[in-house]
């Protein structure tokens, strides 16, 4: 079996070594690893002070009895080391299937593209459940066979309505949320319970054209590339920690409507990426930041 290891700590010397060691000794070799300094503010780089982000793939050289001895020697290191090098510590199995809620609102061209990439195995989520706040895509959850719950939102309903989600997430076991153009914001209180765990998407043209029809804003400003920016939520709209971009050129020979049309299918792909990565165990939060190791 092949595990993914991630590990967020400050900067100290003998990381690497202590760890390649330690799964050497338990009988995992190494698959795949990357690793990424990043100094405090101000610090020389050769100072050491800052953090350490490293993700490693090992796989078991061991079967039977014996794997599973070194499974719980290497569980018991990792716990020390923990402790010892003040990290944060994940481990994970690395074809495993992240459990996620979907939210959507009307447009639901992130959704399609997310399915399909479920469907095919090529993006690692298992869709518990599909959110939205109006009915348009219950029909399609039905006969995808996905539990759909239409929760719709006014001023007096969105304490329950979030008290409803916060019971969704415990009844399904997600650890992910997807704002697949859900066009509702989240409360305060819900982005910090769940920071790192809810990925939004928005087009590229913010601050600039917030609103009602960015796109043919865009297009009266005479705008040359748009494009999409995936995120994780916090209580500050839209400026939460940047997960994956992308743009496109375009031209004046694009009028309002091809802008919408191409900027869907930017949205789709740079949202399905985002969720690769995070699932795959490839980002940590830093700060305002993110550290991204790409495959």
């Amino acid at each position: 079996m092949s595990i993914i290891i991630t590990i967020a700590c400050p900067d100290r010397i003998g990381i690497v070594a202590k760890l390649s060691g330690a799964l050497s000794a338990h009988g995992y070799t190494i698959l795949d690893s990357s690793q990424f300094y990043e100094p405090s503010p101000g610090a020389r780089r050769e100072s050491g002070e800052g953090r350490f982000f490293m993700r490693v793939e090992c796989a078991q050289t061991a079967d039977g009895d014996r794997a599973g001895d070194n499974a719980r020697a290497l569980e018991t290191f990792l716990d020390e080391f923990a402790t010892a090098f003040e990290a944060r510590v994940t481990v994970a199995e690395k074809d495993r299937a992240v459990p996620a809620i979907i939210m959507v609102s009307k447009f639901d061209h992130c959704l399609q593209d997310i399915w399909y990439r479920v469907r095919t195995k090529s993006l690692p989520i298992d869709i518990r459940a599909i959110v939205s706040n109006h009915a348009d895509s219950q029909a399609d959850a039905e006969r995808w066979g996905i539990p759909f719950h239409l929760l719709p939102v006014t001023p007096d309903t969105k304490a329950e309505q979030e008290d409803r989600l916060e019971e969704l997430v415990a009844e399904t076991g997600a650890e992910l949320i997807v704002l697949a153009r859900y066009m509702q914001i989240l409360s305060d209180g819900f982005s910090k319970r769940h920071f790192g765990r809810i990925i939004n998407i928005h087009h590229s043209f913010l601050p600039a054209f917030k609103g009602a029809k960015p796109y043919h804003r865009a297009w009266d400003r005479g705008v040359k590339h748009i494009g999409a920016t995936a995120h994780y939520v916090t209580p500050d709209l839209d400026e939460g920690p940047i997960i994956e971009q992308d743009t496109e050129r375009v031209s004046h020979t694009s009028d309002p409507d091809d802008l919408v049309m191409r900027g869907r299918d930017i949205e789709a792909r740079v949202l399905s990426r985002a969720i690769r990565l995070h699932a795959q165990g490839r980002v940590f939060i830093n700060g305002s930041r993110t550290v991204v190791f790409q495959p």
